[in-house]
């Protein structure tokens, strides 16, 4: 035996085909009796196809031919290759199958990115999960197929070269894009899923593929959103408006606030200038106070403007009465005063930069009287002078 093992040893190639016998299967590879000499046939090295186990292409004591594919410098450790004996499948792809024909396969692998379909034996094409659905949400391979499912395909791109091919699943439905502004028109109201939310904004899907992105200012014409988590939470249903549409970028813009009339119109009337309103301090902001006002408004008092009559300041949680000095439509702001519910005599800032004119002028005025006030004393003054120097020059003239 050991003749003959040295005799098969010392006759090796690599690439020379020899016949044996399956000795043992394991996990990894089956090992091969040569006669007298062992040798491994890695699991990569079975098939071109892809196999979870050995034993689902040999069995223990059969006959097979294999290729030697390594070994190392002592001959102890022989590398067998069972696959390499059979064309490769890509070399027997059909010539006809070209980019953007349909093919049916089987799945045998799923990663995150994407699954490997098997369109023929030994050739597989990976779907990106980007092209499993024309949803801009890209979600696990794990949600749109399983391992064994029969899926149906559309060849992206075909490498014969490198072996390598694309398929695209979401090629097989229309794209929701191409009939988008007959089915969302601008000003059109829709329901769609909260699916994310950005610090500027929320995203709706209206319907797979068709996103729409809501920005914080168009959520609510009241409530001073910071996060739009403040106002809605993933998965929940909302009610947009079509604001915006851009077919090329792909893009639409909603609003939810734009379903009611704007209330600040309203406002604008029941906060007029110098109205009194109940009011509760709700935060110290910058030393001012955020002020929760009827109807759900919020107002800003400055932090001069908190003062109580007591000679006290205002705090958070105190409920009082505030006249307002400022409101402003446009940028949705109210400012509010305590201190000018008690003293009359405090001046609102917009109106101060008038009564600060207004004291100019009169204070001109004022400055007009005193000058000419210190003018006539001038006068006076200079004609007390000249009959002082009258005297004094007769004097001298009767002296002389």
């Amino acid at each position: 035996i050991e003749e003959q093992k040295k005799q098969i040893i010392s006759g090796l190639e690599k690439g020379q085909v020899l016949e044996g016998v399956v000795k043992n299967i394991t996990s990894y590879g089956v090992f091969i009796d040569l006669g007298g000499v062992d040798g491994l046939i890695h699991i990569t090295d079975l098939s071109w196809n892809r196999i979870n186990h050995p034993n689902e292409v040999v069995e223990l004591d059969q006959k097979l031919n294999v290729v030697i594919l390594d070994f190392d410098d002592n001959k102890s450790r022989i590398q067998l290759g069972l696959k390499q004996l059979e064309k490769h499948p890509w070399e027997a792809l059909s010539e006809t199958i070209q980019v953007g024909d349909t093919v049916k396969g089987k799945v045998v692998v799923i990663a995150d990115y994407g699954a490997f379909v098997e369109v023929s034996d030994g050739v597989e094409g990976l779907v990106h999960v980007s092209e499993m659905s024309w949803s801009t949400h890209l979600r696990s391979a794990q949600d749109f197929v399983k391992v064994g499912d029969e899926v149906t395909a559309v060849i992206l791109t075909l490498d014969r070269e490198d072996r390598k091919m694309s398929l695209g699943i979401k090629q097989l439905t229309q794209d929701p894009w191409t009939d988008i502004t007959a089915k969302y028109p601008v000003g059109s109201t829709h329901k769609g899923i909260v699916r994310n939310f950005t610090n500027f904004g929320v995203f709706v899907e209206l319907e797979e593929g068709i996103d729409g992105l809501v920005y914080i200012s168009d959520l609510s014409w009241t409530k001073k959103i910071k996060h739009p988590s403040e106002f809605v939470a993933v998965g929940d249903t909302l009610e947009v408006v079509v604001l915006e549409l851009d077919v090329d970028g792909r893009k639409l813009s909603l609003g939810h606030k734009q379903l009611e009339e704007n209330p600040w119109d309203v406002f604008e009337s029941t906060f007029a200038l110098g109205s009194v309103h109940q009011g509760t301090i709700t935060e110290m902001k910058d030393k001012s106070g955020i002020v929760a006002l009827p109807y759900g408004v919020e107002g800003i008092c400055p932090a001069k403007y908190l003062k109580k009559e007591d000679g006290s300041n205002a705090k958070v949680e105190d409920v009082l009465n505030f006249v307002v000095i400022e409101f402003n439509k446009d940028s949705k702001k109210i400012v509010l005063s305590h201190t000018r519910t008690f003293d009359d005599t405090e001046e609102a800032p917009a109106p101060a930069a008038k009564t600060s004119k207004a004291k100019k002028t009169s204070g001109g005025s004022n400055t007009d009287d005193a000058v000419k006030a210190i003018n006539q004393s001038n006068e006076k003054s200079t004609l007390g002078d000249l009959d002082a120097l009258a005297g004094l020059k007769e004097k001298m003239d009767k002296e002389s």
